[in-house]
């Protein structure tokens, strides 16, 4: 069997419901990796909360962060298909002032390691951990860094029509609007053209592995064009309706039922 890639997305996926790896799934993936094959986290994550997973599976492939704006080999800055895609300061300043014309509830700001946010009492959850380090945003002073993501906090219902007044005011040659759900749905500005296949092709390229070589798992919006492009994409079982146009196979089993490492075991004919 030729070498893989097998692109992973992390919650929903990965992870069980309780944001948490399970002893089958390290166990499944780290074989994976022993036979020689590459397997790469490609999550809408920042690295600051995905690393201790990378860690804790043991990886040592590169890793795909923020949806696609950032890949990256995690303790060698010197990789050499290292990219990082930002978005402009500008006009992230201009969405932090129109809070209340655009209708979203708070925002947050990510930079490659460092977390802003537009509120002062962020919660405490698996996407903003305890030890967090925070800036509270007013001004453009108090950047850093250049932006990687924008988050804005919205009840699901509102985030369709948020969505098209932001493409509608900046345009889709300026930026990308992706939409999260779960415990905190928010919509995610990103540049344009990010996307986690993006990361998937460059991983690809820099091994020399095919497209028909490419394994990807996911279960979510963001993950759509990673499963199209992969050549055996593969959604969860507790995946979205969307994703079935564009995968090849489904897994039998959901996430909270270890259904990545029960589809990988028999598909690799994993002892």
């Amino acid at each position: 069997m030729n070498k893989k890639i097998i692109a992973i997305d992390l919650d929903g996926t990965t992870l069980n419901n309780q944001s948490l790896l399970s002893k089958r799934t390290v166990r499944t993936l780290q074989s994976l990796q022993n036979n020689g094959h590459h397997v790469l986290i490609a999550t809408g994550r920042p690295y600051r909360n995905s690393k201790q997973i990378y860690s804790e599976i043991g990886l040592k492939s590169p890793m795909v962060n923020f949806n696609g704006a950032l890949c990256h080999m995690p303790e060698n800055n010197s990789w050499s298909d290292y990219y990082h895609r930002t978005i402009d300061l500008d006009l992230v300043m201009d969405i932090l002032g129109k809070q209340h014309i655009l209708g979203y509830d708070w925002l947050s700001i990510e930079g490659k390691e460092t977390l802003y946010a537009s509120t002062e009492r962020i919660p405490t959850n698996e996407f903003f951990p305890k030890d967090t380090r925070s800036t509270y945003v007013t001004t453009k002073t108090k950047f850093e860094e250049q932006p990687t993501a924008l988050n804005l906090y919205v009840d699901e219902d509102k985030q369709e029509a948020i969505r098209l007044n932001i493409l509608n005011e900046y345009g889709s040659d300026t930026l990308s609007v992706r939409t999260w759900g779960g415990s905190y749905p928010c919509l995610e500005i990103v540049a344009p053209g990010i996307q986690k296949a993006l990361g998937v092709e460059t991983v690809a390229r820099h091994y020399g592995i095919s497209q028909t070589d490419i394994l990807a798992f996911g279960d979510e919006d963001n993950d759509f064009e990673m499963l199209d492009y992969a050549g055996h994409g593969v959604m969860m079982k507790n995946g979205i309706d969307r994703l079935r146009s564009v995968a090849n196979d489904m897994t039998e089993f959901t996430n909270n039922e270890d259904g990545l490492a029960l589809y990988l075991e028999k598909y690799f004919q994993l002892s």
